[in-house]
């Protein structure tokens, strides 16, 4: 007897919440799975015209398909309004992607609450609460969760010492809620390496020994993350409580 092949979740229709999704990564992932089919909702915090160009495109591509929606993830009591916001867009929630992030140094020494509290609520504190928020109607839906974390979830920045304790606790909250939220929900999460350079100041030295730390001694891009987000979303239907490295195998120099 033939072995049953294994089942694939078709992405047409189903609406993905993108935190983040109005630049950079969020932009590009909200973009290729509205291309695979998917409804996009798009939230940003204060990239209302970038938010409102991306989609006007999308929508553009394939009428009433992309929706906007504002909130400041820093703020506690936005979360429960922009979950109702979000399931209003299209009476459905069928992913959470939680990619929305801040990232800055912040050397030991120079470590304010307020510093903690940005990086902490933005990283690690939304996501689970916006998780905790849609998890009814994930459940009702059969969906998914995606965390974006980051290889420094494992292997420490210098002089990132926060930003990387809230992204190792979104490592470990993305384990504990496919525990708590299976079977209904699977949970996975993407670690990106050296793919989209951070806005704030980095040399060409600091790029070019970044690069040299790969084993495959060069950069990614958006596409490598977008590949591994369909992956996890749309193939990898047995899959749940996983971290992928993308990251050009950096996460294996010593």
């Amino acid at each position: 007897m033939s072995p049953t092949p294994a089942p694939t979740l078709s992405l047409n229709n189903k609406v993905i919440f993108v935190t983040g999704g109005a630049r950079r990564l969020g932009a590009a992932m909200a973009a290729h799975l509205h291309a695979d089919g998917a409804r996009i909702v798009i939230h940003y915090r204060n990239s209302s015209e970038d938010a409102d160009a991306l989609c006007g495109k999308l929508n553009a591509c394939r009428a009433n398909s992309a929706r906007c929606v504002q909130a400041d993830l820093g703020d506690k009591a936005a979360i429960e309004p922009l979950a109702k916001s979000v399931i209003e867009c299209f009476g459905q929630v069928d992913v959470l992607i939680n990619n929305a992030s801040t990232f800055y140094p912040t050397p030991v020494g120079t470590v304010t609450a307020e510093h903690w509290d940005d990086l902490m609520a933005s990283n690690l504190r939304a996501p689970f609460f916006l998780s905790q928020a849609l998890a009814g109607e994930l459940k009702r839906r059969g969906g998914a969760i995606l965390n974006m974390i980051d290889i420094h979830a494992s292997r420490p920045l210098a002089e990132h010492p926060v930003y990387c304790a809230a992204k190792a606790g979104l490592l470990m909250m993305t384990q504990s809620l496919a525990k708590e939220l299976g079977p209904e929900i699977r949970v996975n999460g993407i670690a990106p390496g050296p793919v989209m350079w951070p806005e704030n100041d980095l040399s060409e030295d600091g790029k070019t020994s970044i690069v040299d730390s790969t084993l495959l001694k060069r950069s990614g891009n958006p596409d490598d993350i977008v590949r591994a987000a369909l992956f996890l979303l749309r193939d990898a239907t047995f899959t749940t409580g996983q971290i992928l490295a993308v990251d050009g195998g950096r996460g294996l120099r010593s």
